[in-house]
Protein backbone atom coordinates (compact mmCIF):
# COMPACT_ATOMS: atom_id res chain seq x y z
CA UNK A 1 0.00 0.00 0.00
CA UNK A 2 1.62 3.48 -0.83
CA UNK A 3 2.58 5.63 1.91
CA UNK A 4 0.09 8.30 2.54
CA UNK A 5 0.31 10.84 6.07
CA UNK A 6 -3.44 11.75 6.91
CA UNK A 7 -3.61 15.32 7.85
CA UNK A 8 -7.29 15.37 8.78
CA UNK A 9 -10.81 13.15 9.00
CA UNK A 10 -10.49 13.03 5.11
CA UNK A 11 -9.75 9.05 5.38
CA UNK A 12 -12.92 8.47 7.26
CA UNK A 13 -14.65 11.05 5.23
CA UNK A 14 -13.80 9.21 2.11
CA UNK A 15 -14.85 5.89 3.26
CA UNK A 16 -18.13 7.10 4.55
CA UNK A 17 -18.51 8.80 0.60
CA UNK A 18 -17.30 5.22 -0.76
CA UNK A 19 -20.15 3.39 1.33
CA UNK A 20 -23.12 6.29 -0.02
CA UNK A 21 -21.53 6.28 -3.18
CA UNK A 22 -21.35 10.14 -3.38
CA UNK A 23 -19.21 11.65 -5.52
CA UNK A 24 -16.17 13.32 -3.97
CA UNK A 25 -13.94 16.34 -4.93
CA UNK A 26 -10.72 16.72 -3.96
CA UNK A 27 -9.54 20.47 -4.37
CA UNK A 28 -5.90 22.09 -3.86
CA UNK A 29 -2.70 23.25 -4.90
CA UNK A 30 -0.81 20.82 -7.19
CA UNK A 31 1.70 18.39 -5.51
CA UNK A 32 -0.43 18.31 -2.45
CA UNK A 33 -1.32 14.34 -1.90
CA UNK A 34 -4.28 14.30 -3.66
CA UNK A 35 -3.15 11.90 -6.46
CA UNK A 36 -1.75 9.90 -3.97
CA UNK A 37 -4.94 9.75 -1.18
CA UNK A 38 -6.80 8.52 -3.95
CA UNK A 39 -4.29 6.04 -4.56
CA UNK A 40 -3.80 5.43 -0.87
CA UNK A 41 -8.18 4.85 -0.36
CA UNK A 42 -7.85 2.20 -3.43
CA UNK A 43 -5.55 0.31 -2.11
CA UNK A 44 -7.53 0.59 1.67
CA UNK A 45 -10.82 -0.40 0.04
CA UNK A 46 -9.35 -2.97 -2.72
CA UNK A 47 -10.99 -1.31 -5.88
CA UNK A 48 -9.56 -0.89 -9.10
CA UNK A 49 -8.20 2.63 -9.52
CA UNK A 50 -8.64 3.93 -13.19
CA UNK A 51 -7.20 7.89 -13.42
CA UNK A 52 -7.77 10.30 -16.36
CA UNK A 53 -5.25 12.89 -16.39
CA UNK A 54 -7.43 15.50 -17.68
CA UNK A 55 -6.18 18.36 -20.21
CA UNK A 56 -7.36 21.32 -22.65
CA UNK A 57 -8.54 18.70 -25.04
CA UNK A 58 -9.89 15.97 -23.24
CA UNK A 59 -13.33 15.11 -24.59
CA UNK A 60 -16.39 12.87 -23.71
CA UNK A 61 -15.24 10.61 -26.25
CA UNK A 62 -11.98 9.99 -24.59
CA UNK A 63 -13.89 9.24 -21.51
CA UNK A 64 -17.11 6.89 -22.99
CA UNK A 65 -15.16 5.13 -26.02
CA UNK A 66 -15.21 5.47 -29.91
CA UNK A 67 -15.84 3.51 -33.20
CA UNK A 68 -12.48 2.33 -34.60
CA UNK A 69 -11.49 0.15 -37.83
CA UNK A 70 -10.24 -3.20 -37.47
CA UNK A 71 -9.60 -5.10 -40.17
CA UNK A 72 -12.80 -4.72 -42.72
CA UNK A 73 -14.99 -3.68 -39.86
CA UNK A 74 -15.93 -1.07 -37.95
CA UNK A 75 -16.09 -1.82 -33.84
CA UNK A 76 -16.91 -0.01 -30.61
CA UNK A 77 -14.18 0.46 -27.68
CA UNK A 78 -15.03 1.53 -24.58
CA UNK A 79 -13.68 4.16 -22.95
CA UNK A 80 -12.23 4.37 -19.58
CA UNK A 81 -15.20 5.63 -18.14
CA UNK A 82 -17.39 3.46 -19.47
CA UNK A 83 -15.23 0.40 -18.11
CA UNK A 84 -15.58 1.73 -14.82
CA UNK A 85 -19.39 2.11 -14.88
CA UNK A 86 -19.61 -1.42 -15.99
CA UNK A 87 -17.11 -3.25 -13.90
CA UNK A 88 -17.34 -0.80 -10.79
CA UNK A 89 -14.16 0.56 -10.45
CA UNK A 90 -13.53 3.97 -9.29
CA UNK A 91 -12.68 6.42 -11.52
CA UNK A 92 -10.43 9.49 -10.89
CA UNK A 93 -10.40 12.60 -13.06
CA UNK A 94 -7.39 14.36 -12.24
CA UNK A 95 -7.43 18.52 -13.08
CA UNK A 96 -11.10 17.87 -14.05
CA UNK A 97 -11.57 21.68 -14.60
CA UNK A 98 -8.97 21.45 -17.62
CA UNK A 99 -11.32 19.01 -19.60
CA UNK A 100 -13.21 20.61 -22.30
CA UNK A 101 -17.19 21.44 -21.27
CA UNK A 102 -18.31 18.20 -22.78
CA UNK A 103 -17.07 16.24 -20.03
CA UNK A 104 -18.57 18.07 -17.59
CA UNK A 105 -22.24 17.25 -19.28
CA UNK A 106 -21.33 13.55 -20.08
CA UNK A 107 -20.37 12.91 -16.30
CA UNK A 108 -23.49 14.79 -14.79
CA UNK A 109 -25.88 11.65 -14.83
CA UNK A 110 -23.44 9.83 -12.53
CA UNK A 111 -23.21 12.84 -9.85
CA UNK A 112 -27.07 12.31 -9.07
CA UNK A 113 -29.54 10.06 -8.25
CA UNK A 114 -29.60 8.72 -11.63
CA UNK A 115 -25.94 6.60 -11.82
CA UNK A 116 -26.09 6.19 -15.31
CA UNK A 117 -24.24 7.00 -18.01
CA UNK A 118 -25.57 7.80 -21.35
CA UNK A 119 -23.66 7.04 -24.66
CA UNK A 120 -25.34 9.06 -27.47
CA UNK A 121 -22.86 7.21 -30.20
CA UNK A 122 -24.65 3.69 -29.62
CA UNK A 123 -28.11 5.54 -28.73
CA UNK A 124 -28.29 3.87 -24.86
CA UNK A 125 -27.89 4.32 -21.17
CA UNK A 126 -25.40 2.24 -18.80
CA UNK A 127 -26.47 1.99 -14.89
CA UNK A 128 -23.38 2.47 -12.94
CA UNK A 129 -22.16 -1.14 -11.14
CA UNK A 130 -23.07 -0.89 -7.40
CA UNK A 131 -19.48 -0.13 -6.63
CA UNK A 132 -18.90 2.82 -9.17
CA UNK A 133 -17.28 5.76 -7.57
CA UNK A 134 -16.25 9.13 -9.04
CA UNK A 135 -13.53 10.86 -7.86
CA UNK A 136 -12.34 14.33 -9.83
CA UNK A 137 -9.48 17.07 -8.73
CA UNK A 138 -9.19 20.69 -9.17
CA UNK A 139 -6.86 23.67 -8.29
CA UNK A 140 -9.56 26.25 -7.11
CA UNK A 141 -7.27 29.05 -8.27
CA UNK A 142 -4.80 29.00 -5.50
CA UNK A 143 -2.63 30.55 -7.71
CA UNK A 144 -3.28 32.62 -11.22
CA UNK A 145 -4.04 30.89 -14.37
CA UNK A 146 -6.43 28.07 -12.96
CA UNK A 147 -9.81 27.34 -14.47
CA UNK A 148 -12.55 27.50 -11.78
CA UNK A 149 -15.90 24.62 -11.70
CA UNK A 150 -18.59 25.92 -12.29
CA UNK A 151 -20.90 26.15 -8.67
CA UNK A 152 -23.70 23.77 -10.69
CA UNK A 153 -20.03 21.04 -10.91
CA UNK A 154 -19.00 21.51 -7.74
CA UNK A 155 -22.46 21.23 -5.78
CA UNK A 156 -22.89 17.97 -7.40
CA UNK A 157 -19.71 16.19 -5.32
CA UNK A 158 -18.60 16.35 -1.38
CA UNK A 159 -15.31 18.34 -1.45
CA UNK A 160 -12.35 17.68 0.79
CA UNK A 161 -9.29 20.60 1.10
CA UNK A 162 -6.19 19.64 0.64
CA UNK A 163 -3.16 22.25 1.65
CA UNK A 164 0.24 21.87 2.40
CA UNK A 165 1.13 20.00 5.40
CA UNK A 166 2.41 21.75 8.24
CA UNK A 167 6.11 21.15 9.06
CA UNK A 168 6.17 18.10 11.49
CA UNK A 169 4.03 16.45 9.31
CA UNK A 170 5.67 17.40 5.98
CA UNK A 171 9.08 16.23 7.25
CA UNK A 172 7.69 13.04 8.41
CA UNK A 173 6.05 12.45 4.86
CA UNK A 174 10.32 12.70 3.64
CA UNK A 175 11.60 10.37 5.60
CA UNK A 176 8.99 7.62 4.72
CA UNK A 177 9.09 8.49 1.48
CA UNK A 178 12.85 8.82 1.22
CA UNK A 179 14.43 7.62 3.62
CA UNK A 180 16.37 10.98 4.03
CA UNK A 181 17.78 11.99 7.71
CA UNK A 182 15.27 13.78 9.34
CA UNK A 183 17.47 16.99 10.03
CA UNK A 184 17.85 17.48 6.14
CA UNK A 185 13.81 16.67 5.83
CA UNK A 186 13.53 19.59 8.62
CA UNK A 187 15.67 21.63 6.10
CA UNK A 188 13.84 21.27 3.01
CA UNK A 189 10.60 21.90 5.01
CA UNK A 190 11.62 24.94 6.11
CA UNK A 191 13.46 26.45 2.55
CA UNK A 192 9.46 25.28 1.17
CA UNK A 193 7.89 27.48 3.85
CA UNK A 194 10.10 30.19 2.95
CA UNK A 195 9.64 30.19 -0.45
CA UNK A 196 5.21 29.68 0.05
CA UNK A 197 5.22 33.16 2.07
CA UNK A 198 7.21 34.81 -0.46
CA UNK A 199 3.90 35.80 -2.70
CA UNK A 200 5.46 39.06 -4.23
CA UNK A 201 7.52 36.43 -6.86
CA UNK A 202 4.10 36.05 -8.22
CA UNK A 203 5.03 32.63 -9.08
CA UNK A 204 2.39 30.79 -10.76
CA UNK A 205 2.82 27.76 -8.58
CA UNK A 206 5.33 27.40 -5.08
CA UNK A 207 6.72 24.58 -3.74
CA UNK A 208 5.15 21.21 -3.40
CA UNK A 209 5.74 18.37 -1.08
CA UNK A 210 5.93 16.38 -4.56
CA UNK A 211 9.37 18.43 -5.49
CA UNK A 212 10.52 18.54 -1.93
CA UNK A 213 10.01 14.32 -2.31
CA UNK A 214 12.14 14.46 -5.18
CA UNK A 215 15.11 16.85 -3.76
CA UNK A 216 15.21 14.15 -0.82
CA UNK A 217 15.25 11.48 -3.49
CA UNK A 218 18.45 13.18 -4.96
CA UNK A 219 19.94 13.98 -2.10
CA UNK A 220 19.09 10.20 -0.60
CA UNK A 221 21.40 8.76 -2.99
CA UNK A 222 24.26 10.90 -2.72
CA UNK A 223 23.85 14.62 -4.82
CA UNK A 224 24.75 17.29 -3.47
CA UNK A 225 22.57 19.24 -1.07
CA UNK A 226 22.52 22.49 -3.04
CA UNK A 227 22.66 21.38 -6.44
CA UNK A 228 19.72 18.97 -5.62
CA UNK A 229 17.29 21.85 -4.14
CA UNK A 230 18.08 23.75 -7.30
CA UNK A 231 17.47 21.12 -10.01
CA UNK A 232 14.55 19.71 -7.61
CA UNK A 233 12.66 22.79 -6.09
CA UNK A 234 13.94 25.87 -7.50
CA UNK A 235 14.21 25.82 -11.43
CA UNK A 236 10.85 23.71 -11.84
CA UNK A 237 9.09 26.85 -10.18
CA UNK A 238 10.37 29.33 -12.90
CA UNK A 239 12.07 30.76 -15.91
CA UNK A 240 13.07 33.82 -14.70
CA UNK A 241 16.52 33.83 -14.39
CA UNK A 242 16.62 37.17 -11.71
CA UNK A 243 14.15 35.16 -9.28
CA UNK A 244 16.03 31.29 -9.83
CA UNK A 245 19.11 32.62 -8.95
CA UNK A 246 17.71 35.05 -5.89
CA UNK A 247 15.75 31.56 -4.69
CA UNK A 248 19.27 29.68 -5.32
CA UNK A 249 21.07 31.62 -2.84
CA UNK A 250 18.44 31.74 -0.82
CA UNK A 251 18.15 28.04 -0.75
CA UNK A 252 22.12 27.70 -0.31
CA UNK A 253 21.93 29.77 2.57
CA UNK A 254 19.49 27.48 4.68
CA UNK A 255 20.11 24.16 3.35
Amino acid sequence: MPFYKPIAKEVEVFDHAYKNKIPVLLKGPTGTGKTRFVDFMTHQLNKKLITISCHEETSSTDLIGRYIIQGSETVWIDGPLTKAVKTGAIIYLDEIAEARPDVIVAIHSLTDHRKELYIDKLGKTIKAHPDFMLVASFNPGYQKGFKELKPSTRQRFIALAFNYPNEKDEAEILTNETQIDAATAKKLVSIATKIRNLTELGLTETVSTRLLVDAAKLIHTGLGKRLAVRVAVVEPLTDDLEITEALSDLCDLMI
